[in-house]
């Protein structure tokens, strides 16, 4: 092992003294808060700059979402082959570089729809590859006694941003105008690559094959291991429904809470933050409840609650003293049992997938998983313009329940308390760890 490794492996209380993992926390701090700033500021600009109607603004979340569908796979065979922070750097580099078109555009009075769907086409493409790079670094960062510490002290920040970045987001919106509060995502973006960037330590590059012929094996190989486990399979087509629908569903409530509620930025901000809180109380019970009571159980319970209590929101009316409150309750305990759903998700992927192809899996279910919201942003903004946006809230919420339903009849219902974890079959054919030990953790 190397001497940097050798550094790194010492006690698990020891993690917060490696610089390296300092950086990388902050930095993916940084880089949540943006996410979650931008994913209500862009929204918000169509809807209260541009005055921008329900099917116009599920094509701007199409275009934002449409990279997932196109690139995933290529993206999960690219990182296997790359140095992930060096991709991360990359990335939320030209994720502040694309926001910063915005607030020029409004300057020389260039601002509208066409420039929005463009800037979100950029950082929806730069996010697919920030997120698989992500999600593939921890492991090549921490040894293994650190590696839950490692993802606590990261799921920590992301519900955190969780719960000021929409917030954040909304009150700028509200407060000045949209292309100013857009300059807050850039600037945490630019932190981020910042602190990413800082990381010393070494990260060897893997072998990178025979150029595309390569990539394409890798890609087959991924989606061959996914369709192959039928635990995978299920954790793919449960996501897929939800996802599906929650896109749609999401197009909806964006509208439905300025136009049909007649909530201010401020107070929308808010009832999107609760999710944050929700996530927390998700992450610290999913430590536990799944060894108590089983996976699968878990799994199937958490989901229903989760996206039942969604139903709540189309019988929503009144005004906003009274319409608010029911909402972060509602978003409250969504946020709740839907990460407690995510992280129970997470661990059986990791359990069943070999370390040297985790980044290829994860793009594969996210493929499959979040590939169609394109098409469900588009359904949730045609719906609106047609059926109303109380009826269309409560059709895509109704819907939402699929993947519970799911669920409750495959194979992750049958799950126990402990789960079958994959063996690594032999050297890796494929590339080399990057930090060129032979470490068997897992991904965050």
């Amino acid at each position: 092992m190397k001497a940097a490794d050798s550094n790194r492996a010492g006690s698990a209380p020891g993690l917060w003294r490696d610089t390296d993992f300092r950086r990388l926390w902050v930095g993916q701090t940084a880089s949540q808060f943006g996410a979650q700033a931008t994913q209500v500021i862009l929204p918000l600009i169509a809807v209260v700059s541009l005055d921008a109607g329900s099917g116009r603004l599920g094509a701007l979340r199409a275009v934002e979402q449409a990279p997932i569908l196109l690139l995933s796979l290529f993206a999960g065979a690219w990182v296997d082959r790359r140095r992930a922070r060096s991709v991360m750097v990359l990335a939320d580099c030209g994720r502040a570089l694309a926001l910063g078109a915005i607030p020029a555009a409004y300057l020389f009075g260039l601002l509208g729809l066409p420039v929005l769907l463009v800037v979100a086409l950029l950082v929806g493409v730069l996010s697919v590859f920030f997120d698989v790079a992500y999600q593939a670094s921890l492991v090549r960062l921490v040894d293994r006694e650190r590696l839950l510490q490692g993802n606590s002290a990261l799921e920590g920040s992301r519900s955190a941003a969780q719960i000021g970045g929409p917030a954040l987001g909304g009150a700028l919106v509200s407060l000045f105008s949209g292309p100013v509060a857009v300059v807050t995502g850039a600037f945490f973006f630019a932190l981020s690559s910042v602190s990413i960037w800082r990381i010393r330590g070494p990260e060897q590059l893997p072998e990178r094959g025979d150029g595309p012929v390569r990539v394409l094996r890798q890609i087959q190989e991924g989606l061959r291991f996914v369709t192959g486990n039928s635990s995978l399979r299920a954790v793919g087509a449960a996501s897929a429904l939800f996802q599906f629908w929650f896109a749609a569903l999401m197009t909806v409530y964006l509208l439905y809470l300025p136009r049909g509620l007649h909530l201010s930025g401020t107070a929308i901000g808010l009832a999107l933050a609760a999710m944050g809180p929700g996530a927390v109380v998700g992450s610290l019970l999913a430590a536990g409840l799944p060894g108590r009571f089983g996976y699968g159980r878990v799994l199937v319970y958490s989901a229903f609650v989760a996206d039942g209590v969604m139903l709540c929101v189309p019988a929503l009316q009144g005004s906003a003293a009274v319409t608010l409150p029911v909402l972060v309750g509602v978003n409250l305990l969504f946020g709740t049992f839907g990460q407690l759903v995510n992280v129970t998700m997470m661990a059986v992927r990791q359990a069943v997938t070999p370390v040297r192809i985790q980044g290829r899996v994860v793009a594969t279910i996210n493929f499959a998983g979040m590939g169609l919201t394109p098409v469900g942003s588009l359904l949730g903004g045609f719906l609106a313009g047609h059926w109303g946006l109380r009826t269309s809230l409560l059709v895509t919420a109704v819907a939402l329940s699929l993947s519970p339903l799911f669920m409750a009849f495959s194979p992750l219902a049958r799950l126990g308390r402990h789960l079958p974890y994959e063996q690594e079959p032999g050297p890796p054919s494929v590339c080399r760890h990057q930090t060129g030990d032979a470490r068997t953790v897992s991904e965050p």
